[in-house]
């Protein structure tokens, strides 16, 4: 029954995704929630295979109108930077637990870490979190600034959509991100549970956002991720747990539920629609 929950999470995960890029796309095209839902599967076909899923913002381009499909991607843009910051919040948020609850000085240097440099990286992350949230709120004023650049002008109505998001919308778009957030680390969690990964959920809790803040800063592609994924599961909740089949298993789940399972889904749609024209 919990392994159910966290397939149907995945569908809620996504759907979350789809209401937030309907809601993102009503400034070009008006979209139904079934054909962004549809449109999100298919962008997770195309980011299977490239480098920190750009190729959804293609794959999302099969279920919009011709005039409109370029246009999109700016816009699809500004909703993978709410949710990277979302992410990058709560991994801060994480690496502050991790530090002075669960790492003293003797088992950082155990775990071949650096006081120094952990700190290092967290000043330098909050210094990026920030320059990001600004940058976010002031996209209308970067787009006017973009549009006195002469080379650029001629393609500036591929970004101009922007400048009519206000801070308003961006807000509710940050807080979709936040709830889309939310679900992640609950399957996350359940799938521990589901594996007999015992220890603090709350410190599982604050792992697991710090296993999506690295995720999120290093370049990876989503098929070849799941070695990646397994090492830094490992080294973080192996923090806490001796269980590395059940840290291993969790990690596999959740690539097949969240990332190959869409993937399909998103592959078996866009070959329909593609039969469809043909017909």
């Amino acid at each position: 029954m919990l392994l159910l929950l966290v397939v149907l999470l995945m569908f809620i995960n996504w759907g979350l995704e789809a209401v937030k890029w309907q809601y993102l796309m009503r400034n070009i095209q008006m979209v139904s929630f079934g054909k962004a839902f549809k449109a999100i599967f298919a962008g997770q076909a195309f980011a299977f295979n490239t480098v920190n899923n750009v190729g959804e913002y293609f794959g999302r381009m099969f279920f919009l109108d011709e005039g409109n499909r370029l246009r999109s991607i700016s816009l699809t843009m500004v909703g993978s930077l709410s949710q990277l910051i979302v992410t990058f919040v709560m991994g801060i948020v994480g690496l502050f637990y991790m530090r002075w609850f669960m790492l003293d000085a003797a088992s950082i240097k155990l775990h071949g870490l650096s006081l120094f440099w952990l700190q290092g990286l967290t000043v330098i992350l909050i210094a990026v979190t920030i320059v990001l949230l600004l940058l976010y709120y002031a996209l209308a004023w970067c787009i006017k600034v973009v549009e006195k650049i002469p080379f650029v002008s001629k393609y500036i109505y591929l970004i101009q959509k922007i400048e009519e998001l206000h801070s308003k919308q961006l807000t509710k778009i940050l807080l979709l991100s936040f709830i889309r957030y939310v679900v992640f680390v609950i399957q996350y969690l359940l799938l521990l549970n589901i594996f007999s990964v015992n220890g603090s959920a709350i410190s599982f809790l604050w792992l697991v956002c710090v296993k999506f803040l690295v995720l999120a800063v290093i370049p990876s592609i989503a098929m070849a991720e799941l070695g990646l994924r397994g090492e830094i599961g490992v080294q973080l909740f192996g923090l806490l747990s001796n269980n590395l089949i059940g840290i291993i298993f969790t990690t596999v789940g959740i690539w097949i539920i969240n990332r190959m399972l869409p993937a399909v889904i998103g592959a078996l749609l866009i070959l329909s629609v593609r039969i469809f024209k043909n017909r």
